[in-house]
């Protein structure tokens, strides 16, 4: 399976790395092997290149990393006539991308990563190529879209004619059949929502899904799912390397939410927020045209709440956003039912946007249910918007005069099975194409993403070490804030004990997705 190559091609590779690295005078901190448990494992520890003025780049693994001498090939893109009229079209190998682009005169380089494109050189031929594809996780706009790009990158740029389709998850490896993909089959599946090959959660066995790629002769292995997801591709890569097999495991982040950190955002979320205005509109037409009427709309956002946050600014309609990030309390001055009594009597109607994870304990205290999981491992999160909406009824049915006329929407599975909007299919057709040069020029276990607008290359521990929260004390909340006119439902008390505590700084997301240390507060 490991062919020796010519002394040629090693030496232009060897060179390549000793010029950048003679260059940035850098020092190589190289992966390392471990025993774990009755298994020695390969552990991938953080393969970072430093230089002058601080500058750090945290670069992915490469196929070379342990397996050398591998044959490199000119990129079969240096005769492709679409692209040969492109000016240096070939990404140089010193091309990084800055984690922060606000800097100070006197503040160091800082963080990079590796920008992703084509290289001059790759690591596969064409007619070697076996590659295959798997969705995981629920359902995404755009999910058809990458898959539809993967296939047309990886036969019309490339020249590959084998590429399947695993159905069903990460349990498709062993329990399922291979879908075969060509351009034909996958000619205008991004007018479709879902995934053709099919997705679910759970089924992950690290071995027998590794052992199906060796057996079946993959050596290219492209995963689209969520944080849990990658996670599971990270094994699968630190596996691979284990057993010292050529292929290439490439993770493509999915996340309907936007809660994956370090990336400008998540694909499909423009997409949900473009179709929860519908819900949101239709909750606005429902409660202006019913005396004292209530819309309240349910919206995804499990553990963060971009959906609800840029949905409710992008509508202009809503008058109260919850999030699971900004605590809220029912009863009581400042009080969730107080501003209702009040926005009703002023305006004669409202709107409410609640995410799915808002409220959890006060509904979990409530319900008093138990921490129950999904196959992924999720904890199953209680119904907070029908939740909310009886505790709305109950409120003015028994303590006040006011009759009132609620109109309860949640339109999750129809904004999660719409295809993809002109935005989210542009941004897929970047995500695919990363993904494909990345593992033809050798790159593996890494995830692909734009950080500032420019494509690049991820350790998979960057996106899988904490999850990206809306922060409320960001400039992006205080928008929304002043959009609703609503209190942050804090009473006087817990805003002087917060005050008082010397609570340890949490992670702060500014506009520009930098993440800084800051005390919550209201």
């Amino acid at each position: 399976m490991h062919s020796v190559t010519n002394s040629a091609s090693i030496d232009d590779n060897n060179c390549d790395r000793k010029t950048a690295r003679r260059k940035h005078k850098v020092k190589v901190t190289q992966p390392r092997s471990e025993v774990m448990g009755p298994v020695t494992a390969v552990l991938s520890e953080p393969k970072v290149v430093t230089g002058d003025h601080g500058f750090v780049l945290e670069d992915v693994p490469h196929l070379t990393d342990y397996i050398p001498h591998l044959p490199t090939y000119p990129n079969p893109l240096q005769d492709h006539p679409a692209y040969a009229v492109v000016e240096q079209y070939f990404v140089d190998m010193d091309d990084t991308i800055a984690q922060k682009i606000v800097v100070h005169a006197n503040s160091p380089r800082g963080t990079h990563f590796r920008r992703a494109g084509p290289r001059q050189k790759v690591y596969f031929k064409s007619d070697e190529v076996h590659a295959c594809i798997v969705t995981c996780g629920g359902l995404c706009p755009g999910l058809n879209t990458v898959i539809r790009e993967i296939v047309g990158s990886l036969h019309d740029m490339y020249g590959v004619t084998r590429i399947e389709g695993i159905e069903g998850g990460y349990r498709g490896f062993y329990s399922r059949n291979t879908i075969p993909l060509t351009p034909k089959a996958v000619n205008g599946i991004h007018k479709r929502g879902g995934t053709i090959i099919g997705t679910s959660r759970g089924g992950y066995d690290n071995k027998k899904i590794v052992n199906s790629i060796e057996d079946r002769g993959i050596n290219q292995v492209y995963i689209i799912g969520g944080d849990g997801t990658q996670k599971g591709a990270s094994a699968i890569y630190e596996e691979v390397r284990r057993r010292g097999l050529k292929v290439a495991v490439v993770g493509i982040p999915k996340t309907i939410d936007n809660d994956i950190p370090v990336i400008d955002q998540s694909f499909g979320f423009d997409t949900a927020v473009e179709e929860a205005q519908r819900a949101i509109n239709a909750a606005h037409v429902e409660a202006e045209s019913n005396e004292n009427c209530i819309g309240l709309v349910k919206l995804m956002g499990r553990n963060s709440g971009f959906i609800a946050m840029y949905a409710t600014l992008a509508s202009r309609d809503v008058d109260c956003c919850l999030i699971p990030e900004s605590y809220f309390y029912l009863e009581g001055p400042g009080g969730l039912f107080e501003y209702i009594e009040k926005r009703i009597k002023e305006n004669g109607h409202m709107v409410i946007v609640v995410a799915e994870g808002a409220g959890q304990d006060l509904v979990s205290e409530s319900l008093r249910t138990n921490d129950a999981k999904d196959a992924s491992g999720n904890k199953l999160l209680d119904d907070v918007g029908l939740w909310l909406s009886q505790k709305i009824k109950g409120h003015f049915k028994t303590k006040t005069e006011m009759e009132i006329n609620l109109k309860y929407i949640d339109p999750t599975y129809m904004i999660r099975a719409v295809p993809s909007n002109a935005s989210d299919n542009v941004y897929c057709t970047l995500l695919a194409q990363s993904a494909v040069h990345g593992a033809m020029a050798g790159y593996t276990g890494f995830t692909v993403g734009p950080v500032h607008g420019r494509e690049c290359y991820l350790p998979f521990y960057r996106i899988t070490e904490k999850q990206n929260q809306v922060v409320i004390t960001d400039r992006m909340w205080a928008r929304m804030l002043s959009s609703t006119n609503q209190p942050c439902f804090l009473n006087t008390k817990d805003i002087i004990e917060s005050n008082m505590d010397e609570a340890p700084p949490t992670d702060r997301v500014t506009d520009n997705g930098f993440v800084t240390k800051e005390t919550n507060a209201c």
